[in-house]
C-alpha cells in the first residue's frame, strides 16, 4: 500500500484555495477517519465513497483508512471533495497509478451508484486553482460549460467514477453494468429534450426594464437617472404613489453599459455559488435585484457556514433596487453602510473570514409618509406630523448620507404628459450620453486607477483634482454651516465631476456644484 494523494479546491466566499487530500491505508481494524476540519457533509463522504466504490466494482480498504485534508487548519465545507477522496483512496490501494504532478484538481459529488453530480461554485473554484498554479481539472460533466469560462486551464468533464478511473490511466475492476445515468439525460450528459435546457436553474435571470421613452413629465428625475448611471452614484427617489418611482428605477438598467470580462467572471462566480447546475453563459448585462421589503439580514448580506452570498453580492456590478425602502427593517438597511463605502463585504463565521463582492449601485424608492400624499398639494394627507417623521426616520441618517442623489418625483398631470411627449428621450439616446461621459471620466481617472467618478477618493479630490475656491464657495459654506457632512461634501464633488463629463466641460464650475447640491438635499439627514 502507498500514500494516495489528490487535489481539490475549498471555497471561502468566492475565494478558492487548493486542498491536498491524502489517503493512507494501514494495518488495523476496519475504520475510516477523515481529519482536517471537515464539516458534516465532508465527513459523510466516507459513506458515499465506500458505497460508490462498491457499486462500481472497485475495492474499498478492509483495514484502517485515514484521509487527511491539508492544510488541516482550514475549514472545509460541502460535497465537492467526494471524487478527489475516492481517487486518493484508489491510489492508496494501487488501483489508480500515482500522479507525479500536482497540477490537476478533481471536483465532484458522488452518488451511491457512482455517478458524479454537479456542484455549486465550479467557476470560483477553478479561478482559485489557476492562481495556485493548477493547469488541469476534472469536473462533473454538467459543470463543464461553466468551467470552460476559465482561461489557462484544461478542463475535462466526467459522468461517473468508472469514466474518471479510465481518465486517470487505470483499468477499473469489471462490473456487470455501468452506473445508470440520471433520469432525463443521455450518457454524455446532453439534454434529453428541449425543455431540460429551459429549467430555471440553467436560465439567466431576465430583467426586462421599461424604455426611458415610456417616462413622461419627469425631466428632473430622468436627468438625475442619467447622472446616476454615468457615475454609478447611489440614488433615492421620493414621491407619492403612482408618480413613476419604480418605473424610473427599473429603467436605470437600460442606461448601463455591458459588463467587462472581469465583471462577467465575478458576477458568474457569485451566481455559481447559488446554482448546483452551473451557469451556461456569461451575462452581458449588469444584474438587477429588487427584493421584497420582508427581506432578512441573511438574505441581504448572506452568510452561513459556507458564506453563501446574499443580494448585495448577487447585485455586484449592477443595481440593488429597494422599493418602499422605509418598509424594510431598519437594521437590515443599516447593514448596507459598510458595503456602500468599501464595495466589498467581509464576513466572519465560526473562525472563517471570507470576502464577497458588494460593488453595487443602490437605488431606493419611498413615499413621503405612510399614506403617501404628504407632498401633493391637491391631495389630503391623513398622516400626522409625528407619523411622517417616524416613517422617514426608518431610513437612518448615516445610510442617507451615503446616498448621492435624492430626487423628488411629483405626480404628472395629463396635460403635462401630452406636452412632454414630443420631447421624450429614449434609452438608446441616453445610453450614448452615458457612454461618452464615462469615456471622458475613464480617460481623466486612468492615472489614479479608476474609471468612474464615484470611485475617486477624497484624497484625490483634495489633491490633483482640487477645484478652485470660486467653484466650491457654495459647497464650502454649506460645510461650515453644518448642513452637509464631510462625506457629503466629497460625494457632491463626485456628482459635480459627473455633470461636467456629461456637459463635455474640462472642470466643474459653480453651476455644476449648485446642480449637484439641488439633488443632494439638505436638512436633518445631513447634519
Amino acid at each position: 500500500m502507498t500514500l494516495g494523494m489528490c487535489r481539490a479546491v475549498s471555497l471561502t466566499g468566492i475565494e478558492g484555495s487548493l486542498i491536498d487530500i491524502e489517503a493512507d491505508v494501514s494495518a488495523g481494524l476496519p475504520a475510516t477517519r477523515i481529519v482536517g476540519l471537515a464539516d458534516t457533509a465532508v465527513a459523510q463522504a466516507e459513506h458515499r465513497v465506500r458505497v460508490a466504490l462498491g457499486n462500481t466494482g472497485q475495492p474499498y480498504p478492509d483495514t484502517r483508512l485515514t484521509v487527511n485534508l491539508v492544510p488541516a487548519g482550514a475549514p472545509k465545507h460541502g460535497t465537492a471533495f467526494d471524487a478527489a477522496i475516492a481517487v486518493a483512496v484508489l491510489i492508496a490501494q494501487g488501483i489508480v497509478p500515482p500522479h507525479p504532478s500536482r497540477d490537476t484538481v478533481v471536483l465532484g459529488e458522488l452518488t451511491l451508484e457512482g455517478r458524479i453530480r454537479p456542484i455549486p461554485g465550479v467557476l470560483p473554484a477553478l479561478l482559485g486553482a489557476v492562481r495556485g498554479g493548477v493547469t488541469k481539472a476534472v469536473v462533473p460533466r454538467e459543470n463543464l460549460p461553466e468551467a470552460r469560462f476559465v482561461d489557462d486551464i484544461h478542463v475535462v468533464g466526467v459522468d461517473d467514477l468508472i469514466e474518471l478511473i479510465r481518465l486517470l490511466g487505470a483499468q477499473p475492476h469489471p462490473r456487470d453494468r455501468p452506473p445508470v445515468p440520471p433520469s432525463g439525460r443521455s450518457r454524455r450528459g446532453e439534454p434529453a429534450d428541449e425543455a431540460d435546457e429551459l429549467t430555471p436553474s440553467n436560465a439567466e435571470r431576465v430583467h426586462t426594464p421599461p424604455d426611458l421613452s415610456e417616462i413622461v413629465g419627469q425631466h428632473d428625475a430622468v436627468e438625475a437617472l442619467i447622472v446616476a448611471a454615468t457615475g454609478r452614484h447611489h440614488l433615492m427617489l421620493t414621491g407619492s404613489p403612482g408618480a413613476g418611482k419604480s418605473m424610473l428605477a427599473n429603467s436605470l438598467a437600460t442606461l448601463l453599459p455591458p459588463l467587462s470580462r472581469r465583471e462577467q467572471l465575478e458576477v458568474t462566480a457569485v451566481r455559481s455559488l447559488t446554482s448546483r447546475t452551473g451557469v451556461c453563459e456569461l451575462p452581458t448585462q449588469p444584474p438587477f435585484e429588487a427584493p421584497h421589503h420582508s427581506l432578512t439580514m441573511a438574505g441581504l448580506i448572506g452568510g452561513g457556514s459556507s458564506l453563501r452570498p446574499g443580494l448585495v453580492s448577487l447585485s455586484a456590478h449592477g443595481v440593488l433596487f429597494l422599493d418602499e425602502a422605509p418598509e424594510f427593517r431598519t437594521h437590515v438597511l443599516d447593514s448596507l453602510r459598510q458595503c456602500l463605502e468599501t464595495g466589498t463585504l467581509t464576513l466572519h463565521r465560526a473562525g472563517v473570514v471570507g470576502r464577497l463582492p458588494a460593488d453595487f449601485q443602490l437605488v431606493m424608492a419611498a413615499n413621503p409618509c405612510p399614506c403617501g400624499y404628504a407632498t401633493e398639494p391637491e391631495s389630503t394627507c391623513t398622516c400626522t406630523p409625528s407619523q411622517r417623521r417616524r416613517y422617514l426616520a426608518r431610513l437612518s441618517g448615516p445610510l442617507l448620507d451615503r446616498v448621492d442623489l435624492r430626487v423628488g418625483v411629483g405626480r404628472v398631470r395629463s396635460h403635462r404628459a401630452l406636452i412632454d411627449d414630443a420631447e421624450t428621450l429614449t434609452s438608446a439616446q441616453a445610453r450614448e450620453q452615458v457612454a461618452r461621459a464615462r469615456a471622458a471620466s475613464a480617460e481623466r481617472l486612468r492615472p489614479f486607477g479608476h474609471e468612474l467618478n464615484s470611485q475617486v477618493s477624497g484624497e484625490t479630490l483634495r489633491g490633483r483634482l482640487r477645484l478652485t475656491p470660486q467653484a466650491t464657495a457654495t459647497l464650502d459654506r454649506a460645510l461650515d454651516l453644518g448642513t452637509i457632512t464631510l462625506r457629503g461634501y466629497f460625494r457632491l464633488l463626485r456628482i459635480a465631476w459627473t455633470l461636467c463629463d456629461l456637459a463635455g466641460d474640462q472642470s466643474p464650475d459653480s453651476e455644476h456644484i449648485a446642480r449637484a447640491m439641488s439633488w443632494r438635499g439638505g436638512g436633518e439627514h445631513d447634519r
